[in-house]
């Protein structure tokens, strides 16, 4: 059986949406050219792609996607197009959204930059902290979950949906060493929640924190300061949950109060309590597995939005701990494995 000659498709693209799409000094077209297998040329309003009918389909959904982002106003930038490509190359626009609308749902705006989600995964971790009181964000660094987690926050607290926001992380890794540090009980956590205080500087004006922290609307504490609270009508992450143990992740969800969400972010594999400690971020599916109104979503590292070398090494590292890793992480959660070859997920 002879293989179909090649073919050409004519794309007529809005004038609205041709700067866009092209991108600064064509950027967006040559990485669409490195990504694609078709044939790509644009000459005044008409793209035109050429190759395999097979490769000229895909090219053409691609750009429809691309085309539908530049006519809703969205910025097109190099990332949008290789995520496209990502996400239509793993078929994952037949379980219902497209990437144009994964890449148009803006969270949070401020001086020009916009917190949206940029995978399919993500789009689903932020739609469950809409629909459930209690997400769990679980997945490998650089995907977002803590980032995102915050943006739904600060939008919670803006749409006047809380009071208050509440910021809480263990300082497992300064153990007993604690009381040896210098400085107050403050200023020997701070490494420890320095990065939910960046997080918060991307998404409120700076100046306005301390005003919000004294005045107990935002909230940035140790875990240890959660014991004994009920706390209502409030807005509360758990980041790096993974080095809770069992009873410190109970402690925690049993201070959810009426009108409050709760969002618990982790990485099982990375988890630094001592010894054969078991972490309560690994066994906490297991027990509210079921349980209405509690949401657990998985991210992978299909979902990085780090540097793209981010993705490779945690990849690098699942495959090096699934011969190596002690049997309670191995089961912990499951994991993707190694991304697959771009042409092999689209056909």
């Amino acid at each position: 059986m002879t293989e179909p000659g090649p073919v050409q498709s004519t794309m007529a693209v809005p004038d609205a949406a041709l700067l866009a799409l092209l991108g600064r000094r064509d950027e967006n077209l040559r990485i669409a050219e490195e990504l694609l297998d078709a044939d790509v040329h644009v000459r005044g309003n008409a793209l035109t792609l050429s190759g395999a009918p097979a490769d000229v389909a895909f090219a053409e959904r691609v750009f429809t996607e691309l085309i539908t982002l530049a006519e809703r106003g969205q910025q097109v930038a190099p990332d949008n197009v290789r995520r496209t490509v990502e996400m239509l190359g793993s078929g994952e626009e037949r379980l219902g959204e497209s990437p144009a609308e994964v890449l148009s749902l803006d969270i949070l705006s401020r001086r020009g930059k916009t917190i949206r989600p940029k995978t399919l995964n993500q789009k689903r971790y932020v739609d469950a902290i809409d629909a459930n009181t209690i997400v769990f964000g679980i997945g490998p660094a650089g995907t977002g979950k803590t980032y995102l987690a915050m943006a739904k926050a600060v939008q919670a607290l803006q749409a006047k949906m809380v009071n208050r926001i509440i910021l809480t992380r263990p300082a497992v890794e300064a153990g007993e060493r604690l009381g040896y540090l210098p400085g107050t009980l403050y200023e020997k956590i701070d490494p420890y929640l320095r990065p939910l205080y960046d997080a918060l500087h991307d998404m409120i004006d700076p100046e306005s924190i301390p005003k919000l922290t004294s005045a107990g609307t935002i909230e940035v504490a140790p875990l240890a300061y959660m014991r004994g609270r009920t706390l209502n009508d409030a807005f509360i992450i758990l980041d790096e949950a993974q080095n809770t143990t069992p009873e410190q992740m109970k402690m925690f969800l049993t201070r959810l109060g009426f009108g409050s969400k709760i969002v618990v972010t982790g990485d099982v594999t990375q988890v630094d309590l001592p010894g054969s400690t078991r972490s309560g971020l690994t066994v906490v599916r297991d027990i509210l597995a079921g349980v209405d109104d509690v949401h657990f979503s998985q991210l992978s590292s299909a979902d990085v939005v780090r540097h793209r070398l981010v993705a490779d090494i945690v990849d690098a590292y699942a495959r090096w701990d699934d011969g190596h890793a002690r049997p309670d992480l191995r089961s912990a959660a499951p994991r993707n494995g190694p991304s697959q070859d771009r042409r092999a997920r689209r056909r």
